[in-house]
């Protein structure tokens, strides 16, 4: 029998580095797997060969948590506007945790489950209703066993909560992750207090993921930590964030730039940048170190990396690719051989090749947040006058 692998509380509680994977939802859009505006991860059981790549990839890049491919995986957003698909919310979930298993089991990796924010919430629906939802995804998350529970992807922390209280029945530790930057909650609850709430909710590890940058995303966890050790209460803290450059986001983060979702690529960052965040939010407390939409395989190596000190190994994707461009020794070009330094790397400012494009963006602003009539979901497909009218109304803003 294989040896029992340590769990995510015991690795963080003797003080280890976890490596999280990075976002699946666009890197398998970008492969032709998933469908932009769902988001949907029916993948996992229409090209499980795809899901499962990915996985090895993540692992091989020195991700320690292979995440269950099952974003927006619950049967309200399975079936919202109109998407209709063949099969059950139960079996992409099942094959989800299938696919994240056999691939942690071939290194030294966890499985997390993961429930994300519902339409059912956004729609005002019960808190009954809602954690009915999750607690369909539990089930399956149960039945196969998966190693801990992630609460990811949820911009109040209400529903946040929600889900968390869900999840911590299970008897698994259970980490929480919100969509926020330093301006808090789509309702206004401050970094801060919403860590606290998830803490006295259940959760052992919190954090914050996705819409935002890393460096952002750093500066929300650790005004999370202020507030969870104001409240006199103990917590692990995890990151996760966008692998784009958002400087001009607002509250609602980058959904709300006119870049989102099929322009975003002049804001990707670059693997040194990947350091820096690393670095960053390992100064800062966080031992749960992963990535969110827009991440590649070779961000998560260059987390790895940059922590190889501390973790006391190189992942084996570094096999392929020399420490800060050490490669490029061997290029056939004397002025690229030239690059072969973590200097040259550390202090480049990369150019765009686009003269007549801003360095920033105006963010759309609707105000709208949960309880509005424009956030009302449905089943049936979005009809042309609704999309007339919103077309419409977009030209005022």
């Amino acid at each position: 029998m294989a040896p029992t692998k340590k769990g995510i509380l015991e690795r963080l509680d003797a003080g280890e580095i976890v490596i999280g994977d990075g976002g699946f939802v666009f890197a398998l859009e970008k492969r032709g797997y998933v469908k932009a505006g769902p988001w949907t991860p029916e993948a996992a059981a229409e090209h499980p060969e795809a899901v499962r790549q990915l996985h090895r990839e993540f692992l091989r890049a020195g991700a320690n948590v292979m995440q269950t491919f099952t974003f927006y995986a619950s049967d309200d957003k399975l079936e919202n506007r109109g998407n209709k698909l063949a099969l059950t919310g139960a079996q992409i979930n099942e094959a989800a945790c299938d696919l994240a298993r056999e691939v942690a089991n071939e290194g030294d990796a966890l499985v997390a489950g993961g429930v994300s924010q519902t339409p059912s919430y956004l729609s005002c629906k019960s808190d009954q209703e809602v954690k009915a939802i999750f607690k369909k995804q539990l089930d399956v998350f149960t039945k196969k066993n998966v190693d801990f529970l992630i609460a990811e992807y949820f911009e109040h922390v209400e529903e946040a909560v929600w889900a968390v209280e869900v999840l911590k029945e299970s008897g698994k530790p259970v980490a929480a992750t919100l969509c926020i930057g330093p301006e808090g909650d789509m309702h206004g609850n401050s970094p801060g207090d919403c860590a606290a709430k998830l803490v006295k909710a259940g959760a052992q590890i919190v954090g914050v993921n996705c819409h935002f940058d890393p460096l952002t995303c750093v500066k929300t966890v650790k005004m999370m930590k202020e507030g969870v050790e104001k409240a006199g209460l103990k917590a692990h803290y995890m990151v996760q964030p966008l692998a784009y450059h958002t400087p001009d986001c607002n509250c609602q983060g980058f959904i709300d730039l006119p870049e989102f979702p099929f322009a975003l690529e002049p804001r990707i960052l670059t693997r040194w940048d990947m350091h820096q965040y690393a670095r960053e939010a390992y100064k800062a407390g966080i031992h749960y170190i992963g990535g969110c939409c827009g991440y590649e395989p070779y961000h998560i190596r260059a987390v790895s990396e940059e922590l190889a000190p501390e973790r006391g190994f190189l992942p084996a994707a570094s096999e392929k690719h020399g420490m800060w461009g050490a490669g490029l020794e061997m290029h056939t070009k004397p002025w690229v051989r030239a690059r072969a330094r973590r200097d040259y790397w550390e202090n480049l400012k990369p150019a765009s090749g686009r003269p007549l494009c801003p360095s920033m963006s105006a963010p759309d602003s609707w105000g709208v947040t949960r309880g509005h009539a424009d956030l009302m979901q449905q089943k049936e497909a979005t009809t042309k006058d609704q999309l007339k009218q919103l077309f419409d109304r977009s030209k005022n803003h």
